[in-house]
């Protein structure tokens, strides 16, 4: 094994879906298909059940996690041992307060394992060398390279009585209690509906939104990256096809500092790859189709 396919596994066990973790490792889904496989012949044991909506660990998964977290820090660590670089990088990011942890932690971690670079973050409305946000964040003079897009989805406690039904429409949220959060994303859901909509809380993080989701207090319409992993929490679809396309985002007229234009290369080229493997595959699997 090497330290690669301990980094898949790390992001598969995070994620629950081999999808997902490829798109945070920035590499296809057949190289994270491959190394999981890899792993499972070399230690002799089934790490992940697969799944309709994913993968689940097994008792094996959970202990080996422990190890090959351990092993991932220590290599991480002694990479940067003997790093003294005679001058850091100050770089500011500005992130948006609406980003799922697993995408931020694998988003930054490039960063901090620089050591001539001197991470600073503050929110997305802070003066800051690049903003992680959402494409409709965008202000003028501000080129913006996309990174991911995903859905929304309703987050509901178990035991509600809409978790009976696969996909959620407006008219089923009517009269029930909302958690409105700090951003306004939901507002494409419901519309411009002249009836007032019950509100149980206003969220000002969301984190807090999933903690009072878990509590009984509402439901909330958020991104599907914040509402996974979270046990507690039910997913349902909503019937509106409600996106967001996150990115960085860094102003035009002020020339990048040249470890901020290497981060920024490095995810234009990892994107472009992924596109590019799922381009074949989509291909692969019309031209099977075919046949």
């Amino acid at each position: 094994m090497d330290i690669r396919e301990l980094r898949y596994f790390a992001a598969v066990y995070r994620e629950r879906n081999l999808t997902a973790a490829a798109r945070t490792c920035f590499v296809s889904q057949p190289s994270i298909s491959t190394a999981i496989t890899n792993l499972e012949a070399e230690l002799g044991t089934t790490l992940f059940i697969r799944h309709k909506k994913g993968v689940a660990p097994t008792a094996s998964a959970e202990q080996f996690h422990i190890l090959a977290r351990r092993i991932i820090d220590e290599a991480d660590a002694a990479r940067s041992l003997f790093r003294k670089p005679s001058t850091r990088t100050n770089l500011t990011l500005g992130l948006m307060r609406t980003l799922d942890v697993p995408r931020t932690i694998a988003l930054l971690k490039p960063l901090t394992a620089r050591s001539d670079i001197a991470l600073r973050l503050v929110g997305s409305d802070e003066r800051a060398d690049a903003r992680i946000i959402s494409k409709t964040m965008l202000v003028d003079d501000e080129h913006f390279v996309p990174l991911w897009s995903e859905r929304y989805v309703a987050a509901l406690p178990p035991s509600h009585p809409l978790t009976l039904k696969d996909k959620l429409r407006a008219a089923d949220l009517a009269d029930v209690p909302m958690i409105d959060r700090c951003h306004c994303e939901q507002s494409a859901f419901f519309g411009r509906a002249t009836q007032r909509r019950p509100s149980a809380a206003i969220a000002q993080s969301e984190d807090w939104a999933m903690a009072l989701v878990a509590a009984g207090i509402g439901i909330a319409i958020v991104p599907e990256g914040v509402a996974k992993g979270h046990p507690d929490i039910a997913i349902r679809e909503i019937d509106v096809k409600v996106k967001r396309e996150v990115g960085i985002a860094y102003r035009a007229s002020v020339p990048l500092a040249d470890a901020l234009k290497d981060f920024v290369g490095k995810l234009q080229r990892r994107r472009a790859k992924s596109g590019r493997t799922q381009h074949r595959l989509l291909k692969g699997n019309t031209s099977e189709r075919r046949r």
